[in-house]
């Protein structure tokens, strides 16, 4: 995932900026507000209908995160990500943008 983390953060609200920099998450928003906008954001970087093992889950995530473990954990509590029992993620939320 080579320099993808920062494509996740290229367009960035700017309400969003004081909790990102050099494309990573430094703080995590406490208002919920800002912080399911946060992780919208972050749920970009994975394709809807898509199914991830946790260890790719896990990879992505530590490129944008130093605590990969809780910003997984916040996708799957806000409904953003998905998980069965044996560690298979997908996407089950957020903004889809369709091309042009």
């Amino acid at each position: 995932m080579d320099g993808a983390h920062t494509a996740v953060f290229s367009d960035l609200p700017d309400q969003l900026r004081p909790f990102v920099r050099n494309g990573r998450i430094t703080v995590m928003p406490a208002r919920r507000s800002a912080r399911l906008l946060l992780l919208n954001e972050v749920a970009q970087a994975f394709e809807p209908g898509r199914r991830y093992e946790e260890a790719v889950v896990n990879e992505v995530l530590r490129g944008l995160c130093d605590d990969h473990a809780a910003l997984r954990r916040f996708l799957v509590d806000e409904e953003l990500m998905s998980r069965t029992p044996d560690g298979t993620y997908w996407r089950s939320g957020g903004t889809v943008t369709f091309p042009d």
